[in-house]
């Protein structure tokens, strides 16, 4: 891939704040070699509205698994993701997709792949909503524990000279540091759930089960993997490939890459091979 491509980097508002070094540092090494228009925005619209206007410029994400996720799913609903190369600089907590996918995870490594790697065509799982799943695709999904209360960070100091206000937070960072009461956290059960693949299936509603699991394997194919309710000894794993997977039963949730959508009664997942293409290091 030629380094005089010219870029246009999308920096994702949560990887400037949280590790503005690393921001910093893709932009040095990217600007040294090519052509590059830098968008800083505020917010998804913005973010999409920088995409949306890329021009003939090659768009590059810096930002972490959610980012490029968000712009995977603009351009697969605009149609022009079979038509775009989309480059990554993972930057923030949520790299698992990025490192799954081949992309370097320290910046300088990351950036210099966009300059000097390959397009490399990955296979897409898209639902009925229009949705898409990446990495792999989990039910139930596992809830996740909010990071954020009244806009900031739990546990960040809103600096102040007021000795009452310190105290307060002081206090509620004793109270958000606290195990939860197990009352309080609705962890997943068995669940009765249809699953089908390619029209034939997998398993019914009469065998409750505890999980459910799908993952586009490269060759134009998912991986399905069902995890029946354990009674007694262990019960063995079911699994399948097919290009079609559709799971339905009592209303569920669902986690698609690092986004948990649901509920929902039905759903069914395509795999879209070859859908998109990432920059990733060039082999040796």
């Amino acid at each position: 891939m030629a380094t005089s491509d010219q870029l246009l980097v999308v920096i994702d508002p949560v990887a400037r704040h949280s590790d503005g070094e690393s921001v910093r540092i893709a932009k040095d090494v990217l600007s040294a070699g090519a052509a590059t228009k830098v968008c800083l925005p505020d917010g998804p619209e913005e973010f999409a509205r920088a995409l949306v206007r890329r021009g003939s410029r090659r768009p590059v994400v810096v930002g972490d698994d959610r980012a490029l996720l968000r712009a995977v799913t603009l351009l697969h609903r605009r149609r022009e993701l079979s038509a775009t190369a989309l480059s990554l600089v993972p930057v923030g907590a949520v790299q698992s997709l990025a490192r799954t996918l081949g992309v370097p995870t320290g910046a300088v490594a990351a950036a210099r792949a966009v300059l000097d790697g390959v397009e490399r065509r990955l296979d897409l799982l898209v639902d009925d909503s229009d949705g898409v799943v990446l990495g792999d695709l989990r039910i139930p999904s596992v809830p996740s524990v909010p990071s954020q209360r009244d806009g900031a960070p739990v546990g960040e100091e809103v600096p102040s000279a007021r000795p009452w206000l310190r105290m307060r937070q002081s206090l509620v960072r004793t109270l958000a540091a606290r195990p939860p009461r197990l009352a309080s956290l609705p962890v997943p059960g068995p669940s009765r759930l249809r699953v089908e693949v390619d029209g034939v299936t997998l398993v019914d509603l009469d065998r409750p089960v505890e999980g459910v699991s799908v993952t586009p394997d490269s060759s134009g194919a998912a991986v399905v993997e069902v995890r029946p309710m354990s009674v007694g000894a262990e019960a063995a794993p079911l699994g399948a490939r097919g290009r079609t997977v559709t799971v339905s039963g009592a209303d569920f949730r669902y986690r698609a890459d690092a986004v948990v959508a649901g509920p929902v009664r039905s759903r069914t997942w395509t795999v879209r091979e070859g859908a998109w293409g990432l920059t990733v290091p060039a082999s040796p």
